[in-house]
């Protein structure tokens, strides 16, 4: 897949990430340009499994996809083209361990214009995809759920302080952290 991502590049421009959970507020990468984007025809949703990071097998956490439909307001970052094999290799190794991710090229919006980015995706077909969790199972996912890099709540909370302060305002992921208890 990573292959096949480079392929679609092409090589003969600066490459641009669409960033909607983790990687606004963790990066590891540097980028030579952030924007805000808008992407319309998928929402941040946190409805995809977590069984390593965010979780364990035996109780999976959860972290965020792009679902299909809705829009999704992010940052966008341009990688320079003579860094995009090295920033794309350790992106791919985070981001796609076990490639739950659709990988796909989609076109954000900027009050620069538009741009086409690199955007992890998921399909309601894919087995990590929650499908619809009740509220309980949420408050159990997010009093009890941790992983390699901690708890599902403490992720979510990340991503909602740092969504708040690029002044973007996330009601359904407020709705979800008020059933945390925060």
């Amino acid at each position: 897949m990573l292959d096949a991502a480079i392929r679609q590049w092409g090589g003969q421009a600066d490459l641009w990430v669409f960033g909607y959970a983790s990687l606004i507020w963790r990066p590891e990468f540097e980028s030579s340009e952030e924007r805000f984007a808008t992407l319309h025809g998928y929402h941040r949703a946190l409805k995809m499994w977590s069984r390593v990071n965010r979780g364990t097998p035996a109780l999976p956490g959860l972290v965020f996809g792009l679902l299909s439909g809705g829009s999704c307001k992010g940052m966008a970052y341009r990688l320079p083209r003579e860094h995009v094999h090295d920033a794309l290799s350790a992106l791919w190794a985070r981001e796609m361990p076990n490639g739950v991710y659709d990988p796909k090229w989609l076109r954000c919006r900027t009050a620069q214009g538009d741009i086409k980015a690199l955007a992890f995706t998921l399909s309601r077909r894919s087995p990590n995809h929650t499908g619809v969790l009740s509220e309980d199972h949420y408050r159990q996912i997010f009093s009890s759920a941790c992983g390699r890099y901690g708890t599902t709540r403490d992720y979510a909370q990340l991503t909602y302080d740092k969504l708040r302060t690029l002044g973007i305002d996330d009601q359904a992921l407020g709705r979800l952290l008020q059933l945390a208890g925060h």
